[in-house]
């Protein structure tokens, strides 16, 4: 079994070989596309495994998506944490966004060869987005304050349980929760995961009222 198929199979025992499979040729294509366009630091390459599909995946340890919700993604980068979600969960449809095209086109290329046809991508600031969502998920794009503007009229009317925002955030929150004047709950990722680098990851929720 290769290094991503024994660590997501052990957490999450749910997952099919056929995703399984998936998740192992997104390995593969991140190393491929790294070697193009630097949507990953290189010196982490070694780490995608824990440090940004497992990382992603800290998200469906808070939340099960239910199927046929729509997901935004803000900041996708080279499609983190979208694309692993959108494996994770194959009836959600996720929408990919970011302002730098070229990491743009990598997220539809990976999504391609992995014919996630939940997926849609586009270059475009989190504000313009028109489209309407049940979530919005982002990683350690800014602070909540600066954030959080950008998406609050993203929500659709809140007839799903636990929408809002999920943003996958590390260190002591407290200081920019309060800065930020929103109600949040937070959770500890090192409950979920036993490496070390889960030891002050967090996913902040921001329930949409």
């Amino acid at each position: 079994m290769t290094a991503i198929r024994t660590l997501l199979s052990g957490y999450f025992p749910e997952l099919t070989e056929d995703q399984l499979q998936q998740y192992d040729h997104m390995g593969a294509l991140y190393a491929e596309w790294n070697q193009k366009i630097n949507v990953i630091s290189r010196k982490d390459m070694d780490q995608l495994s824990v440090h940004h599909i497992l990382h992603s995946l800290g998200i469906a340890k808070v939340v099960s998506f239910p199927a046929h919700t729509a997901v935004l993604d803000v900041g996708t980068g080279g499609g983190l944490p979208g694309l692993p979600l959108a494996v994770m969960f194959p009836e959600v449809k996720f929408h990919l966004v970011d302002s730098i095209g070229k990491k743009i086109h990598v997220v539809e290329e990976i999504a391609r060869e992995l014919h996630l046809h939940n997926v849609t991508a586009a270059q475009v600031r989190a504000e313009h987005v028109r489209e309407k969502f049940d979530f919005v998920v982002s990683r350690a794009v800014t602070r909540l304050a600066n954030f959080y503007p950008w998406v609050a009229n993203s929500f659709k009317k809140p007839d799903v349980p636990a929408k809002g925002l999920y943003f996958l955030k590390g260190g002591d929150l407290t200081e920019e929760i309060a800065e930020s004047g929103l109600i949040a709950k937070v959770y500890d990722l090192k409950d979920s995961f036993q490496e070390d680098f889960f030891e002050t990851k967090k996913v902040v929720y921001v329930p949409f009222k």
